[in-house]
């Protein structure tokens, strides 16, 4: 269907699934992690867009679909992800040992969080600061300003003795909608660090608020677990995004949706990673989820922010090199 028939269709049903189910919270679920349906749109060609749906399980798509003529069935992508997690999770990688100066990439966390990944750097307040997300560098919200980040992260070794940074701000993790999971840590005094240090080189300025992100587009992000991949996006502007964190399920709108060209895209550890667009190297999206499950080869769906979202909520500018 035309792009602007999808959107119409996405808003008709995130609002029936809005009338039939209380928002989730961590004391509803009753001991099972539920994720509701994501709703985003899907490439179907120039112009086009089937509506992408993404549950945990089939069932969960019904109530969504139950009333809809075969015309419209038709142009609906469904896909079962599983349980989508924020990725933190430790898993040995060629990213995870002490390094210095600071690069994109490696292993960086705050004191009592496992892993994640460093995924750029931000001028705060006219310093020099690392960017990845709040439940890596804040401990989703249980940190406070002023807490040592360490690099690498203390599930790959890091102590007190690995200070980098201090953690100087985060996009709290609400009950309600959320936009980005993002945090900032101005660099210690003495931490040197090479921005532009990414394979291929420094990226370019970041794709502006407002532009068109074109799903289909080919993308790239270095992680803490996976290293260097290569993935495409499949679907944007989902909203209904539910991820699983340690105090329970949030639920994220706006979010780009992508998916490995080559087996996974991320895996757990990666989250904070910046992505970027293979075909003009502007930096993209802020990675923070993931499913093991879905995707077109079954190695599952990465879940990121729109980066020009993450720098606007923390009030930063992006630093290329």
């Amino acid at each position: 269907m035309q792009i602007d028939s999808a959107r119409e269709l996405k808003a008709r049903l995130s609002a029936r699934l809005a009338e039939g189910f209380p928002l989730v919270t961590a004391s509803g679920l009753g001991g099972r992690v539920w994720t509701r349906p994501a709703i985003g749109l899907a490439p179907a060609g120039p112009g086009r867009a089937h509506l992408a749906i993404r549950v945990a399980a089939e069932d969960d798509a019904r109530v969504l679909l139950t009333g809809l003529d075969d015309a419209v069935r038709a142009e609906v992508d469904v896909r079962v992800t599983g349980p989508i997690l924020a990725q933190s999770s430790p898993s040995p990688a060629q990213l995870q040992q002490r390094t210095r100066p600071l690069v994109p990439g490696l292993s960086v966390a705050h004191a009592a969080v496992s892993a994640g990944t460093l995924g750029g750097f931000v001028r705060l307040g006219g310093r020099l600061a690392i960017l990845s997300n709040n439940h890596v560098l804040a401990a989703a919200d249980a940190g406070a300003p002023g807490d040592a980040v360490l690099q690498p992260g203390p599930a790959d070794g890091g102590t007190p003795a690995d200070r980098v940074a201090t953690l100087a701000g985060s996009v709290p993790l609400t009950e309600g909608r959320n936009r980005v999971d993002a945090a900032v840590a101005t660099l210690d005094e003495g931490v040197e660090a090479e921005p532009g240090a990414l394979p291929g080189g420094p990226l370019g300025a970041v794709v502006p608020d407002g532009e068109d992100v074109d799903p289909d587009e080919e993308v790239e992000k270095v992680g803490r677990t996976t290293g260097h991949t290569r993935g495409r996006i499949t679907a944007v502007e989902v909203d209904g995004v539910a991820v699983q964190y340690d105090d329970g399920v949030h639920l994220f709108d706006d979010q780009i949706e992508i998916e490995g060209l080559s087996g996974a895209f991320s895996a757990g550890g990666d989250s904070g990673s910046v992505i970027w667009r293979s075909s003009d190297r502007a930096p993209l999206a802020l990675l923070f989820a993931g499913s093991s499950e879905g995707g077109s080869t079954g190695a599952g769906l990465t879940f990121a922010s729109p980066l020009s979202s993450v720098l606007a909520a923390l009030g930063a500018e992006w630093v290329a090199s």
